[in-house]
C-alpha cells in the first residue's frame, strides 16, 4: 500500500508540474490559439479548472487551463495532450478492469481491483466500463489484414448455439412468454427433462485454417475387436489460426455472417476449400446455406460426427446391451459404413433389422430417430470425401469455444444476466481467446481518443498512458 500510495504521489506531483507550465505559459500569453470542434476559435483562457482521475495508484487531481469562448463549451488542450478518458477512470484501469471481469464475476473482479488500487472503482461503473470497452471490436477485426494462408489449405467454418441464464425481464419474447406460463401453475418442480424457460441462446461461430490429414475409416472408428497394432491410426487435422466470434443479441443471421466476413476476408477468391460444420440444426443449416448462396460461394456442409454417433449409439443400445462388446461391435460396423459414404444403406439396415426383430414401437424408437436424422441429412454426410481429402469431421473447436467463452463465465453458479453485459463480456473474452486483447485495446483507445478529442486545436498532441 505505502508503495501504491508514493506512486500516486510521483503521478500527482507530475500533473502538478505540466499544470504549473501550462499556466506560465498562458500568463506570457504565448501558445496557439485554440478552436474548439464547433470551429469557433475560443479568445479567454481561464487557469485553475480541476477533475478527479482515478488511476491504478489511487486517485488524482489534475488542473489544467480551460479555454473558453461566448456561448460554447470550454476546451482543455492538457486532456487532449494526456489523452484523458471522458470519465473520471484512466485508461489503465479500464484495461485492469475488463482483465479482470472477463477471467471470473464482477464481485471477484471488483474484489481484485480493491486490493491492486484501492477504493477507486464501484461494482456498478466496473460493469459500465466492460460494456463501454466492447464498442471497437467490429471495427477492429474489419481493420486487420487476415493472414496469409496457401491455398491447399482447407478452410473451416464451425456453428454452434449454447444457452446462458438472463434476467426475466431480459429473455426474448416467446421464452419469456412461455416462462410466465409455466409460474402461473404454481409447481414445486420440474418434470424430468423439463427446461425451466430461463435461457437466451448465444450463437458461436468459429474460423480456423488446416493443413490437410488424411484418413480412412478405421482411423477414425476402430474396428470391432480392437486394433492390430500393425498400422498406427493416422492423426487428423488440426487448427490453426484459430478466430472466434459469439453473441446474444445479434441474430444467428448476423455471426454466421460474420464468420463468412472473416473466411472471405482469409480467402477473397475462393481458391481454397471450405468445409462448414454444424451439429445438424434445421435453422443453422438454412442460414449457411442462404449465405453462401448470396455470396455466391461454393461451401461442403457436414455434420458433426460425434452427434450422429451419439444417434448410432443409442440405436445400438436397442439391439444390445449398454456396455457389451456385441453393442460396441455393433455400433462401429454402422459408424465405419457411414464415414464409407454409405449412410443411406446404413440408415435402412437398421430399420430392416428392427423390423426383422419384431420390436414393438416403443422399444424401436432410437432406430426410428437415428434413421429420420441419417436420411433427412444425406447432403451433410458425405464423409468418405472429407477423409479421403483430409478435412476434419466434427465441431470439436466450436464446442470448446462454447465451454471456454460461455460456460466458464457466464454459466458460473448463480449468474443471471441483462444482455448489454452478457453480450460485452462474450466478445470481450472472444477477443481475449484469439489473443487480440492487446492489440484490440490499443485500437480501442486511439479511437476513444478520436472520439473524445474532436480536434479542438490545430496542435498536435501525442497520446500518452
Amino acid at each position: 500500500m505505502a508503495g501504491r500510495d508514493l506512486l500516486r504521489l510521483l503521478l500527482q506531483d507530475h500533473l502538478d508540474l505540466r499544470a504549473q507550465r501550462e499556466e506560465t505559459q498562458v500568463r506570457a500569453g504565448a501558445g496557439p490559439v485554440v478552436i474548439g470542434p464547433d470551429g469557433q476559435v475560443r479568445p479567454w483562457r481561464e487557469p485553475g479548472h480541476q477533475r478527479w482521475l482515478a488511476t491504478m495508484f489511487g486517485p488524482v487531481r489534475v488542473t489544467r487551463v480551460a479555454h473558453r469562448g461566448p456561448g460554447t463549451c470550454n476546451v482543455h488542450p492538457a486532456d487532449h495532450a494526456l489523452s484523458l478518458p471522458a470519465g473520471r477512470h484512466s485508461t489503465g484501469l479500464r484495461r485492469l478492469a475488463v482483465t479482470e471481469a472477463v477471467r471470473g464475476s464482477f464481485d471477484q473482479a471488483h474484489e481484485a481491483i480493491e486490493r491492486r488500487c484501492g477504493n477507486v472503482l464501484g461494482k456498478r461503473r466496473l460493469e459500465e466500463l466492460v460494456v463501454a470497452a466492447e464498442v471497437d471490436i467490429d471495427a477492429f477485426y474489419r481493420a486487420r489484414p487476415p493472414i496469409p494462408c496457401s491455398s491447399d489449405m482447407p478452410l473451416v467454418v464451425q456453428v454452434d448455439g449454447t444457452g446462458v441464464v438472463m434476467r426475466p425481464e431480459a429473455l426474448r419474447q416467446a421464452t419469456r412468454r412461455a416462462a410466465e406460463k409455466a409460474a402461473g401453475g404454481h409447481r414445486g418442480r420440474l418434470a424430468p427433462g423439463e427446461k425451466p424457460n430461463r435461457k437466451r441462446m448465444a450463437t458461436v461461430a468459429c474460423v480456423f485454417d488446416t493443413r490437410p490429414a488424411p484418413r480412412r475409416p478405421h482411423d477414425v472408428i476402430h474396428p470391432p475387436g480392437g486394433r492390430s497394432g500393425e498400422r498406427p491410426a493416422r492423426p487428423g487435422p488440426e487448427a490453426e489460426n484459430k478466430w472466434c466470434t459469439a453473441s446474444l443479441v445479434r441474430s444467428p443471421e448476423q455471426v454466421i455472417a460474420d464468420a463468412f466476413d472473416q473466411a472471405q476476408a482469409r480467402d477473397p477468391k475462393c481458391l481454397r476449400p471450405w468445409i462448414v460444420l454444424v451439429d445438424g440444426a434445421r435453422h443453422q443449416l438454412d442460414l449457411i446455406e442462404a449465405e453462401a448462396r448470396r455470396r455466391g460461394i461454393t461451401v461442403h456442409v457436414l455434420l458433426d460426427f460425434v452427434h450422429v454417433a451419439e444417434y448410432v449409439w443409442a440405436a445400438a443400445h436397442v439391439f444390445h446391451k449398454p456396455g457389451t462388446t456385441e453393442a460396441e461391435a455393433w455400433a462401429a460396423d454402422r459408424l465405419i459404413s457411414i464415414l464409407a459414404g454409405h449412410a443411406a444403406r446404413t440408415a435402412a439396415e437398421m430399420t430392416a433389422q428392427a423390423d426383422q426383430e419384431g420390436l414393438p414401437v416403443a422399444r424401436r424408437k432410437a432406430v426410428d430417430t437415428c434413421q429420420r436424422y441419417l436420411t433427412g441429412h444425406l447432403d451433410q454426410l458425405h464423409y468418405d470425401t472429407a477423409i479421403a481429402n483430409g478435412w476434419p469431421i466434427a465441431t470439436g473447436a466450436v464446442e470448446g469455444a462454447c465451454r471456454h467463452l460461455i460456460a466458464d463465465r457466464l454459466d458460473i453458479t448463480g449468474a443471471r444476466w441483462g444482455p448489454p453485459g452478457a453480450e460485452a463480456v462474450l466478445r470481450l473474452r472472444a477477443v481475449v481467446s484469439n489473443g487480440d486483447l492487446d492489440p484490440y485495446w490499443r485500437f480501442h483507445t486511439r479511437r476513444e481518443h478520436q472520439r473524445t478529442c474532436l480536434e479542438p486545436c490545430p496542435q498536435k498532441f501525442a497520446l500518452t498512458a
